[in-house]
């Protein structure tokens, strides 16, 4: 039912979004061919982005997973609006989902999307030379547990997360949650709908002792602002 409502939702935002002229609608319009992620939590990378220019929180954009870059593309033109100039890093495999692991709770289920939402490198570089972002770009292709370690990255302003799985989300925090900027924006995508998602999001606020809680974006979306002190 909850992901039903969240569908309607987002029905009813995509209808708004279709004649709208405030600047998320014109920018979703772009984007919206390249992307499987929700109006609202398009909404929710939107307002991290305006966030955290408005805030002067330091840091570049990062988001982990991006399949054909509608997301990315989303950031990197509300960058562009505000004339804020940051880098976006974009990592991925490149090559569609990596196989759960036994770690998943419902890998029964999540084995058979096994090499779905790839796209190529040179496709999303294609679709960010067409929206003008392009330059201010790093794609970085690989599994996270090979990239992460040595991502030359520094401080992060936002982070979306959208692994699906639990090692790749647990990667990410592990290696990526130290380089976001006190005051910084975490998104995570599959927090909802995939259950290794949440076992390695929970399991990691757990064991980091955050306590400042999840904000709900949707059924599955949830965002984190980087408390200052754990």
């Amino acid at each position: 039912m909850e992901h039903f409502l969240s569908r309607l939702h987002d029905l009813f935002l995509d209808a708004w979004d279709l004649v709208s002229t405030q600047e998320f609608s014109q920018l979703y319009r772009r984007v919206r061919p390249f992307t499987m992620c929700g109006n609202v939590r398009l909404r929710g990378l939107h307002r991290a982005v305006h966030y955290v220019v408005a805030k002067n929180i330091p840091g570049d954009l990062v988001e982990c997973g991006t399949a054909r870059g509608g997301s990315a593309c989303l950031m990197g033109l509300t960058l562009k609006r505000l004339g804020a100039h940051r880098t976006l890093w974009v990592l991925d495999t490149f090559e569609g989902l990596p196989p759960p692991s036994s770690e998943d709770p419902d890998w029964e289920i999540a084995k058979f999307y096994t090499g779905s939402c790839q796209a190529s490198v040179a496709e999303v570089s294609e679709l960010f030379e067409s929206l003008g972002i392009l330059t201010e770009c790093k794609l970085v292709k690989g599994r996270f547990q090979e990239t992460l370690p040595t991502f030359r990255g520094e401080r992060i302003a936002v982070l979306h997360i959208d692994g699906d799985w639990y090692e790749s989300v647990k990667v990410c925090l592990e290696e990526l949650y130290d380089r976001v900027s006190p005051g910084g924006v975490i998104q995570i995508d599959d927090y909802g709908h995939w259950k290794g998602a949440r076992k390695a999001v929970d399991e990691f606020i757990k064991k980091r002792r955050i306590r400042v809680g999840l904000q709900r974006l949707d059924y599955t979306g949830r965002q984190l602002i980087k408390p200052h002190v754990n």
